[in-house]
């Protein structure tokens, strides 16, 4: 006997059932902004008091956006879409890094105007995501007016408390990477012609020697508390990878100042330093404030700014876990709630490289598998703390498996006239599936799949809040399988309709139950497919939120809105089979919790 009310997980926020969150994307893109995210009403925004705020990196215009961009943007995404269904009042902010050397240089090289130059690639990234279904609430570029303003106020802040001094900076600087460097941070390398030069240890970028008289930054004032930070909140970097690593560093290592600040004579495309207009505000200070400048800083940033949760790559993990606390501290604001880290992407077993030619161009790989599919596959094959590896071959594998085999044959065989002739979301039997085994015609394996589905919110949840989406897709994709060999065990299409009806409405009923879960739940993942299944069943709008993940009901003894009610119009096929590559590679292996094992 399984009461399966007790294994569904109820939403934090209390809102009426009715509030809709079908996540459908509807209208144009104004003002750089796209699609709205449509479902969920604006009535349940002012009823939930529960603001949520996730941000990506902001993605920086030296080159067109490649496949670890869409990660990142579909990461953060995820989140804000799962925040949506779970009822909270959830704001996506992402946009594009515009200052600095490298930026200035890159320009130069491409005979352009800075600012001409930012704004072509800065429309590429918006065009990708938009084609990525990417929902962002907001998109900053740090070259508006609105971000240089957030800037001079935080640094007349910084300035005001006494945090910032003029003083001398001689060390390693690496341009590509933006940073300045400690002699432990710097090893010797060759250039392309062989020479013997200084690189960067982390990126492997060549570094030079500099020294300036800038503005420093009273960073190593800050190391303790920091590290206090970070002790007491030991689940606020996760994975816990990289909330270790950081420890580290800040145990191990001394933090000097910081140089926020470059001579004008060096960088003119910048933020210039309020009052002394030789210096040009340092790119990482002035890119980190982005996040302030979205919600308004400095007057109207109090609501948003106490719900930031930052999504970003491992390799920019030093900028938002030490230097971005710091700053934030030294300002008197709260500190991030949340800093989701990733880790990378090879392509074929190598590093993503300009020089390799084997950069992955997001548009190729939407036209190939769809908007749908390649994040159903960055999602279900990333494994956040560890390097994960990209080949189209292993794309067509994961959703031809996943999405057009398992969950498409699911929704088609179980939707089908030949079944269903009726077309009406099937009656479901107590007699036929009792509470008690053995006193039906359901089989011992009928309940096991019946007690995970009905499990299925809560783990999902868990995942989704510790970033592991793959494992929230793996334990989705499990389920359907348990679906699937439900289905086959019963075989409904071989029941006599004269004295099996009843039985065979119960099969269909608790297997469009299951796809009813399944479809609420990929909504923040693959929001399309998701729309498409939710559609077919004759699910409304405002029935598609977390709160509307009451598996069957009916087994309880309660109502289903849905029974007896028209299902949706047949949209075709749910997703179309992939070609494989003509170049035949070994089988991948598929991610599982396994793989990981840490987090």
């Amino acid at each position: 006997m399984f009461p399966l009310s007790r294994l569904v997980m109820r939403s934090p926020c209390r809102v009426l059932t009715r509030v809709g969150a079908a996540l459908r994307l509807s209208g144009h893109a104004l003002h750089g902004r796209p699609p709205r995210v449509y479902g969920i009403h604006d009535r349940q925004a002012s009823q939930c008091s529960k603001p949520y705020y996730i941000t990506t990196p902001i993605f920086y215009v030296n080159a067109s956006p490649h496949i670890g961009h869409v990660y990142s943007a579909v990461t953060a995404d995820c989140l804000h879409r799962y925040k949506l269904l779970k009822g909270y009042n959830s704001r996506f902010a992402t946009g594009t890094d515009e200052h600095g050397l490298k930026i200035q240089q890159a320009a130069s090289n491409a005979g352009k105007e800075p600012l001409s130059f930012c704004t072509e690639i800065s429309e590429s990234f918006k065009h990708v995501f938009q084609r990525c279904s990417i929902s962002y609430t907001d998109y900053i570029r740090t070259t508006e007016q609105r971000h240089t303003r957030a800037v001079e106020d935080f640094w007349m802040v910084l300035q005001s408390k006494g945090f910032l001094y003029k003083g001398t900076y001689e060390g390693w600087y690496s341009t590509p990477d933006e940073s300045f460097l400690t002699p432990a941070q710097v090893t010797d390398g060759t250039d392309s012609e062989g020479r013997r030069i200084k690189v960067s240890s982390e990126s492997g970028h060549k570094v030079e020697w500099m020294k300036e008289d800038n503005y420093m930054f009273r960073l190593s004032d800050f190391r303790t508390e920091v590290l206090r930070w970070l002790r007491s909140n030991p689940k606020v970097i996760r994975p816990v990878k990289f909330h270790d690593l950081v420890l580290q560093w800040l145990e191990d290592d001394d933090i000097p100042d910081l140089s926020v600040s470059r001579q004008k004579s060096r960088l003119q495309w910048g933020i210039p330093v309020p009052g002394d207009p030789e210096q040009t505000i340092y790119v990482w200070l002035d890119a980190l404030v982005n996040y302030l400048t979205v919600v308004g800083y400095p007057q109207n940033h109090a609501q948003w700014w106490t719900a930031v949760h930052h999504v970003v790559g491992k390799d920019i993990l030093k900028f938002h876990a030490i230097y971005w606390p710091a700053f934030l501290m030294a300002a008197g604001l709260p500190l991030p709630r949340m800093i989701y880290v990733h880790s990378h992407w090879t392509v074929e077993g190598k590093k993503m490289s300009k020089s390799l030619g084997n950069v992955i161009n997001p548009l190729d790989a939407i036209e190939k598998f769809s908007a749908d599919g390649l994040r159903y596959f960055l999602l279900r094959q990333g494994v956040p703390d560890s390097d994960c590896d990209y080949y189209d071959d292993k794309v067509v594998k994961v959703c031809n498996s996943e999405l057009a085999d398992a969950l498409g044959g699911l929704l088609n065989r179980c939707t089908a006239p030949s079944l269903n002739p009726a077309q009406l979301y099937p009656r479901f039997s107590n007699t036929c599936f009792p509470k008690e085994e053995n006193c039906g015609k359901a089989v011992s394996d009928d309940y096991r799949m019946m007690e995970a589905v009905s499990a299925l919110p809560v783990v999902v949840e868990r995942h989704f809040e510790n970033l592991n989406i793959y494992k929230a897709l793996e334990a989705i994709s499990a389920c359907v399988r348990l679906t699937n060999r439900f289905v086959q065990r019963h075989a409904p299409w071989k029941l006599d309709r004269k004295e099996d009806q009843q039985w065979l409405d119960t099969i269909l009923h608790v297997s469009l139950e299951c796809l009813r879960m399944y479809g609420i739940l990929l909504q923040p993942v693959v929001p399309g497919l998701a729309h498409k299944i939710l559609s077919r069943l004759g699910v409304a709008p405002e029935e598609r939120s977390w709160d509307s993940l009451n598996f069957l009901r009916r087994y309880e003894g309660g109502d289903c809105v849905l029974e007896g009610r028209a299902l949706g119009p047949d949209l075709g096929v749910l997703f179309s089979r992939l070609e494989r590559s003509p170049v035949k590679r070994k089988t991948p292996k598929m991610a599982t919790t396994q793989d990981e094992g840490k987090s």
